[in-house]
């Protein structure tokens, strides 16, 4: 489900962040590592759309112009 945590590890890590931030300040900690992830993930998603961008420009970019058949001599 999360990895290697089980849900005993989930529940003592929840168990000890209300303990240390208190009731009141969880949720608003809980938004702030939210919208921290959700920033993270448009920046890793923006920097790989980047990437992927410059890949395709230089693959077009080295390929090679086609060359149009000679032109055929005019039948006598």
């Amino acid at each position: 489900m999360f990895g290697p945590l089980g849900v005993p590890e989930l529940l003592f890590i929840l168990v000890l962040a209300l303990l240390l931030f208190g009731p009141k300040r969880l949720p608003e900690i809980g938004r702030t590592i939210g919208k921290g992830m959700a920033e993270f993930r448009r920046a890793t998603n923006d920097l790989k759309r980047t990437i992927e961008t410059e890949i395709s420009l230089e693959e077009s970019a080295r390929r090679p112009t086609p060359v149009p058949p000679p032109a055929a001599a005019p039948a006598a």
